[in-house]
């Protein structure tokens, strides 16, 4: 038996149609107004799995970025710091050789001992030395000064924790040199401040031994940290390898978030000009298939 098709069912399948055209349209002029191919989960449940995963990848990739820049600026300004302490050093040993010659007057003495003097506070200045509000050499505690009493930094009791932090999947690097590290442990007699204080009694009362000592344990002293220096450089050097490959990392996972998210402008201008024109044809062809009714004819 053949099927009987009636008016009713031409007209519900022409708002179908007219319907389902309309509902590309809207959706192609998404696409075109914010760039983007998938503005709702609807719209490609697979793709939005995939966008959401490389947004949070980007998301730790950006913190892993963060990481390195934080870390190189506290390595850049430990290095800086150092390189003044090695200044000091320098010029206190400068000073204890010309001490040491046994052939100046207590006057001499004096002055030499007086600039000693000052150079150990400027040692302790740089020990108490902060980076963003934070105390560089005292560990983990980098609320608190390592050397609260400067008179008596040698005997100062500082923190040995390290601050790490995480510049890759599973990779810690640790970025801060404690007080002992550079400084000395407290009471030892190689203790920097150990040694200009001993100097600068030396210094008072003549001691040509002591003078002269120092200056086997100035240069001791700045061995660690030139080695100190060259840690740092060392690692400054692996995080800018480490930062190279994260650029690479976010701008491989950027592109593959725009292969999946975004659309191709030129296709989407086309298609939505092929919809327009389907649908203006829809609307034409439906006026001859909705025929006239009794009702139009009594008017």
């Amino acid at each position: 038996m053949a099927l009987r098709v009636t008016q009713g069912m031409l007209n519900t399948q022409l708002l179908r149609n007219l319907n389902g055209n309309m509902t590309r349209m809207d959706k192609l002029q998404d696409q075109l107004s914010t760039g983007r191919k998938i503005n709702k989960p609807s719209d490609d449940p697979v793709g939005i799995s995939s966008s959401m995963r490389y947004r949070s990848e980007l998301g730790v990739n950006d913190q892993y970025q963060r990481n390195v820049d934080a870390t190189v600026s506290f390595l850049d300004y430990s290095d800086t710091t150092l390189g003044q302490m090695g200044q000091v050093m320098q010029r206190g040993r400068e000073l204890a050789v010309e001490a040491s010659n046994g052939t100046n007057p207590s006057e001499s003495l004096n002055a030499i001992k007086t600039e000693i003097d000052q150079l150990y506070n400027q040692l302790t200045n740089i020990g108490n030395s902060q980076f963003n509000g934070k105390y560089v050499f005292n560990g983990q505690i980098t609320d608190k000064a390592p050397f609260p009493d400067p008179n008596d930094a040698a005997n100062a009791v500082t923190d040995n924790g390290e601050i790490k932090f995480e510049i890759g999947a599973g990779v810690q690097i640790a970025m801060n040199k404690t007080a002992t590290d550079i400084f000395g442990k407290s009471g030892d007699k190689n203790n920097v401040f150990q040694i200009f204080k001993d100097l600068s009694v030396a210094l008072s009362t003549g001691n040509s031994k002591e003078i002269q000592d120092s200056i086997g344990k100035m240069d001791e002293r700045m061995s660690i940290v030139l080695a100190a220096r060259s840690d740092i450089g060392a690692k400054t050097n692996r995080i800018q390898l480490a930062e190279d490959r994260l650029k690479d990392i976010g701008i491989n996972l950027q592109s593959l978030q725009s292969k999946t998210e975004d659309a191709d402008m030129s296709i989407v201008i086309t298609n939505l000009k092929m919809e327009e024109n389907v649908y203006q044809a829809s609307l034409s062809a439906g006026s001859k298939v909705i025929v006239p009714t009794l009702v139009d004819f009594l008017h």
